[in-house]
This record gives structure tokens, sequence and C-alpha cells, in this order.
């Protein structure tokens, strides 16, 4: 047996209820510790994840010569400008952080000292062509594996490009934005549709020269970034399991306090809505720039929905839980437009449903999405959680509409956004515990 608990065991019939946190934004916690490297003085992060993908971008950061240390339950970041980075004496480990990985080489492609990004076996199987392509326009000098890391950057002088996404991706956005802040001219992104916007708001709040109009996004190189002092808010996209499980279950209303509701972020609860589940919405305000409120859901009878077209990249990493709705709602489900499930983690469409068809679920795979008609009867088995945290979680929430007991093994990477997780749920009255599997 592994000598550390890595399976979560599940049992229906939970009644979920009571007021709750999940830990802070991934998103912004990535892109607060890079620019506050990039920024000309020290900064304050406060509500920082302490989670595996994160704890990875602070290893890098510090290997690049920056000083990050934590005092009174906060970062800071001793930005030393965009001129101030250090060459890493080994390459740096993003292990399973592909966010880390596409905005770092954003930030390395125009160094003037060689380095290397890897990376878990995971992650060196994720494409990374979508960021070293527009690099190379701008002159950057990349080595890859076949379109996939280890990347080797050497030194290189960049240019300003004009470049259109094929997908819309915040994190190819970021990477070029990123790379104009090196750049002897200005960068323009344009986005086939809506993507988060998180790196431009920290860009702007630190003094970068920055235009956004609809989907296209210019930066200018030159100047200083001024360091951030910012409160991170909760992340919607751990918040949005536990709302899943909140409609699926008995009991509530469970409320879910200052969660990150930036509208670039907030697909999953206008799907919920389309769904016949609407999460209310609380004390709606702005922290550092960003819009928060409180989140508190209900049991509810959800529906079918047809859903595509530019919702999808708003809500693209709550897919897995949004998949275990479906299965529970009257009527058929049909998501489209969603084949960037297929390059996350694992291939989110094909893992997902392989793994709620062990539950006992019917459902169709289709390449860009899937179709299920429900509401379903799930059974208890044990399932897979591929090392990827957003199916094992999934799949635990989908344990609980289960009948009989389910165990999600290869969970430990819950951890990897969502430290707690299993005591949060247990907290609201799930039956849920960790354990040890072979």
């Amino acid at each position: 047996m592994s000598a550390v608990p890595n399976a979560i065991r599940v049992r229906p019939g939970g009644a979920l209820a009571g007021q709750t946190t999940v830990p802070g934004d991934k998103s912004l916690s990535h892109r607060a510790l890079i620019l506050g490297a990039l920024a000309d003085g020290t900064g304050t992060v406060r509500g920082f994840l302490p989670a595996g993908d994160t704890l990875a971008t602070l290893d890098c950061i510090r290997a690049l010569g920056i000083a990050v240390e934590e005092r009174d339950g906060a970062l800071t970041v001793a930005g030393r400008g965009l001129d101030g980075l250090s060459a890493p004496g080994a390459p740096l480990n993003c292990v399973h952080a592909g966010t880390a990985m596409r905005l770092l080489a954003g930030v390395l492609a125009g160094q003037p000292f060689a380095s290397v990004l890897d990376g878990s076996d995971q992650l060196r199987r994720r494409p990374m062509r979508r960021v070293t392509d527009p690099l190379r326009a701008m002159g950057a000098q990349i080595d890859d594996a076949n379109g996939r890391a280890p990347l080797r950057f050497a030194p290189a002088r960049l240019r300003g490009i004009t470049y259109t996404m094929p997908v819309a991706s915040a994190q190819v956005k970021s990477c070029l934005l990123l790379a104009g802040l090196f750049a002897d001219g200005p960068v323009t992104v344009i986005e086939p549709g809506p993507a988060r916007d998180h790196t431009e708001r920290m860009l702007r709040a630190m003094g970068a020269d920055l235009d956004a109009d609809d989907n296209r996004v210019t930066i200018r190189p030159g100047g200083v970034l001024r360091p951030l002092d910012m409160a991170i808010p909760a992340d919607i996209s751990s918040a949005a399991f536990v709302l899943v499980a909140a409609l699926l279950s008995a009991g509530g209303p469970v409320t879910i306090g200052g969660v990150g509701v930036n509208p670039t972020r907030t697909g999953v609860l206008d799907i919920l809505a389309a769904m016949d589940a609407p999460v209310d919405m609380i004390h709606p305000r702005e922290e550092g720039g960003e819009p928060v409120a409180d989140l508190a859901a209900n049991r509810a009878a959800l529906r079918g929905a047809d859903v595509g077209g530019a919702v999808i990249v708003r809500a693209i990493d709550e897919f897995p839980a949004l998949m275990v709705a479906a299965t529970q709602a009257e009527g058929e489900t049909i998501v489209r437009d969603a084949a960037e499930m297929r390059v996350k983690e694992t291939d989110r469409l094909e893992v997902m449903t392989a793994e709620l068809r062990k539950l006992g679920a019917a459902i169709e795979e289709r390449p860009d999405g899937f179709r299920v008609i429900g509401p379903q009867a799930l059974r208890g088995a044990a399932v897979d959680g591929h090392d990827d945290h957003r199916v094992a979680m999934a799949l635990a929430m989908a344990g609980l509409v289960a009948q009989g007991e389910t165990l999600v093994t290869d969970a430990r990477c819950v951890n990897d956004s969502f430290p707690g997780f299993v005591e949060t749920m247990q907290a609201l009255g799930a039956d849920m515990t960790w354990s040890r599997h072979d």
C-alpha cells in the first residue's frame, strides 16, 4: 500500500450546507509572481495559492534570481526590473504547470542568457508550438522536442509583431504580451474570441503601455513596471466543483466567499444558469482591480442545454464538473467547440468520458465536445483521476450522487489547484475521505 493517502473515497447521501472559502486564484497567483519579478521594486501578494502548480512557478522565479519571502501570510516579491533576471544554474522545472511554462516562455525568449524550461512527463506531452511558433516569428531562438518540452532558449533580440491567434487562449496571449516587454516595437495580439484578461489588468495596474479594444491587445516596450500590492480572490475554477456538488446534493445553501468573478472567467455560471441552476452572486465588489463576489447555490433540478461558441473559452477549465452536472440534468446536453479540453493536463474529453462510463453513464464523446441525455443513475466504482486535478475533483463530485461507494485513485493531484479540497467538502457535509490505494 502507498504510505501517503492517494485516493479519495466517496459515499452518497451527505446534505451539503454552510459557508466556506476556496483557495486563491491559480491564474492570478502565477501572474502575480511572474510580473512581480519584472517590477522595479518589492511588491506584496496576499491570498497566494500555495499549490503544486503555483509553487513550481515560485521555484522558477527564485531560480531566476528573484527573492520571494513569506511575511505575515503574504508574499513579498523583490522585483529586479525588466533587465534584472539572472541566468538559472539548471533547467527550470515547471512540474505539471502548463501556465508556468507558457508564460515563462514569453519572458525567457528575450533574455540575454540561455535557459531551459522543462517539467514532468505529463507536461512534456502538452503542445507548446502554440507559443513557440509566434515567439520564433518575433526572433526568439528556441529548440524543442517536436513541439513539446523541454524548451531551450538561446539569447535573442525580439521584434514587434501583430499576431492573430487561431484559437482564443489566455496563455498564448499572455506569453506574447510578456515577450512584448522585451521587443523592439509594439506587439499586437488579435483574439478570435474573449479569453482571460488577468495579464492585461495586472500590466495596466503596473503602468505598462498597453491598449485593449474588443479582441485586440497591444503592448509597447519601454518604461518600468510598478510593484504590485494586491489581494488574490478565491479561484472560480475551484469554486465550480463545490457549486456543482451543492446543486446536485440535498441541503443548502452553500456559500463560497470572495470568489473572483472576472467576466472572462464566469462562463461556468452562464452555463449553469442555462441549465436552470442559477448561482446567486452576493455582495459584488472589486479587490485589486478584479471583480469579486460571494457565490451561493442550492439543490436545483437541472435541465439539459446546448452549449457552444464564445462561452466555451470562458469555462474551459470547469467542463469536467459540468460533464458530471450534465449526467444529472433532465433532457439532452450537447457541448461543442470544446476541443481545447483535449490539450489540458490530460485529454479531458476522452478521460472524463471513459471514467464516467465506469460509473454507468451513457455519454457520447465527440471530436469537440460530448452529448449526454439525463438524468442518469450512476453507480459507485473505482475510477482513475489520471493525475489531473480537475478530473479527480469531478469524479469525486460524481461519487456524491452515485449509488454505493466510489474510489477515485491517482488523486493527490487535487493539491495542484485546491489544497484542502477533501477537507472543505467534509466540512460542508460530504461523505468524502482520503484513502490509500496501490
